[in-house]
């Protein structure tokens, strides 16, 4: 019995002690695969840091693009609107200059129907200017008592006036209301001026004496020769009873004296044909 208890200690002894190595073992290889498995972890949290930090970066310059693109969006829509306003009030400008064309190509329409009506009337008034300082009492005809244009001279450059195109049909027109003008300036004021009565060898010169329209006398300087215009007769007469009278005239057309009532031949009033 004894033999068999001596046996069995060392069996029990080395089951023991086979659990401590297995211990020490196992604890040994859990401490010397932990300081890598820390080195892994800690290199991948790094990893992952990094990750995000390169996220958050691109996510930063999105969000900066974004911003960037949202206000350059904004200038151009503003840039856009106020150029919508600038081409509407060009617009309008272009609508007002369209009406104004409109309104002057009328204009030119009318003056072009009323230059072909005024170029007629205006001929027809130069005739009648003609016809009449031609039928008229036969004062300052080529010289005027200034010295100035005479009226058939004035009549003659009306009508060359008429027929030239480098001047406008207004002056034209004031240049005949002016010569109308002085015709109608005669037939209200008096005037003397010297001049040569007949032709050739009877000629003679003289001074003459205006009295508007009513009458036209002469005077030879020495005051031999006295006479008037007959105005149904259509020439000269001479009528030495109007000496007194016509020198009269001669100082208050010179103005030298003043008016006087004065006795000179007037034709007598016709009745209306």
């Amino acid at each position: 019995m004894a033999r068999s208890s001596c046996s069995f200690a060392p069996n029990k002894a080395h089951t023991l002690f086979m659990p401590a190595v297995l211990w020490l073992a196992m604890h040994g290889l859990s401490a010397q695969a932990q300081a890598p498995l820390n080195d892994a972890t800690i290199a991948a949290q790094a990893g992952v840091d990094a990750a995000a930090a390169a996220s958050q970066q691109t996510i930063n310059n999105l969000v900066d693009e974004t911003q960037r693109i949202g206000t350059q969006y904004a200038n151009m829509l503003a840039e856009v609107d106020s150029l919508n306003q600038y081409n509407e009030r060009l617009q309008q400008q272009v609508n007002a200059q369209l009406t104004e064309v409109a309104s002057i190509q009328n204009q030119l329409n009318e003056i072009e129907t009323t230059n072909r009506e005024v170029l007629p009337l205006m001929d027809r008034m130069v005739q009648t200017l003609d016809q009449f300082v031609k039928a008229d009492v036969p004062f300052e005809l080529e010289v005027a008592a200034d010295g100035g244009k005479g009226r058939l001279v004035r009549v003659r450059d009306l009508v060359d006036l008429m027929g030239r195109a480098d001047v406008s049909i207004s002056e034209k027109y004031r240049q005949i209301l002016e010569a109308y003008q002085i015709e109608l300036d005669y037939g209200r004021t008096a005037g003397t001026y010297q001049g040569t009565l007949g032709d050739g060898a009877n000629s003679k010169t003289v001074q003459f004496v205006r009295l508007g329209r009513v009458a036209l006398l002469y005077q030879t300087p020495d005051g031999s020769d006295t006479g008037y215009w007959d105005v149904r007769k259509k020439s000269w007469v001479q009528d030495d009873s109007y000496r007194d009278a016509i020198k009269r005239a001669l100082i208050v057309a010179r103005g030298d004296g003043a008016p006087d009532l004065m006795r000179v031949p007037v034709p007598a009033p016709e009745a209306a044909k």
